[in-house]
């Protein structure tokens, strides 16, 4: 029999976000290497989805009917892999593996590898693709699920993003819920300076989608607006959710320095002394 995750407070999905934090920082410092800052901008988001608003069940991670998450941004991978483990997909013993030759938890997601993974990714700019291709087939299917798709700023520099956000406008394309970690920052600088996207929302707006804007760390906010995108039919549906890369560590917040590099002994036991 086939059961979905039990809901859990808002105080509890606060608890478990701290613990998520950690492994993060565990497995980043551990590998020597990885992307903490946005593992840690987007914690909020996975976290309550996982815990608090999806349809799964770890013990059946094929069940036809359970919601899919693709984390386009497959960077931020130490993140899913804590969220999996936490919710039982797998054993977290693995979790200090990450990285290791021969783990199942690479660098990037690799769907061959690991159960709960829906596709393999980090090729920015794809994810939204593979989730509107994962929404279609619900419709053929005439299933009920939802595909969620967590993508990150910077990918919204690149020409696939809108393709697929055109496309998902124009089919129509529902049971879609994208979730746009906005944390300002991208691998060599601010998103303001690479290439700025501003005014993020209007664009969204007018490619046809349903759009939320929100504070990507407020449990509320985030469980709210899942709750409001579900109930849009015939509409693909964007949570633009402003956020802090590195949040949760005060060293890291906001330092792009992070982005791609793990923390020192010294920077290790401050954080871990933060999020105790």
């Amino acid at each position: 029999m086939n059961k979905t995750m039990t809901k859990i407070s808002v105080e509890d999905l606060k608890k478990r976000c701290k613990q998520v934090r950690r492994d993060i920082i565990d497995m980043t410092y551990a590998a020597a290497s990885g992307h903490p800052g946005g593992s840690l901008s987007a914690t909020e988001i996975v976290t309550a989805l996982y815990f608090g608003l999806m349809n799964h069940d770890p013990k059946n991670p094929k069940w036809p009917d359970r919601d899919r998450l693709i984390l386009s941004k497959g960077h931020a991978s130490p993140l899913l892999y804590s969220v999996l483990a936490e919710t039982g997909y797998f054993d977290r013993k693995l979790l200090p593996t990450f990285r290791k030759l021969g783990s199942p938890l690479q660098g990037h997601p690799d769907v061959r590898r690991l159960p709960g993974l829906e596709a393999s990714t980090g090729s920015l700019g794809q994810g939204l693709s593979i989730g509107i291709g994962m929404a279609l087939a619900r419709r053929l299917d005439k299933k009920s699920f939802y595909t969620y798709v967590i993508t990150s700023d910077g990918e919204t520099n690149e020409g696939q993003t809108w393709e697929a956000a055109a496309m998902a406008a124009h089919h129509k394309v529902d049971h879609l819920i994208a979730f746009l970690d906005y944390n300002k920052y991208q691998l060599d600088d601010s998103t303001k300076v690479i290439c700025d996207m501003e005014p993020m929302t209007d664009k969204w707006i007018a490619f046809g989608w349903h759009v939320q804007e929100i504070d990507g760390h407020n449990l509320d906010e985030v469980i709210k607006a899942v709750n409001k995108a579900k109930a849009v039919k015939d509409q693909p549906a964007m949570i633009v959710a402003h956020t802090v890369k590195g949040k949760g560590v005060s060293f890291m917040e906001n330092n792009n320095h992070f982005h791609g590099v793990a923390p020192t002994k010294e920077e290790y036991e401050k954080a871990m002394k933060e999020l105790a």
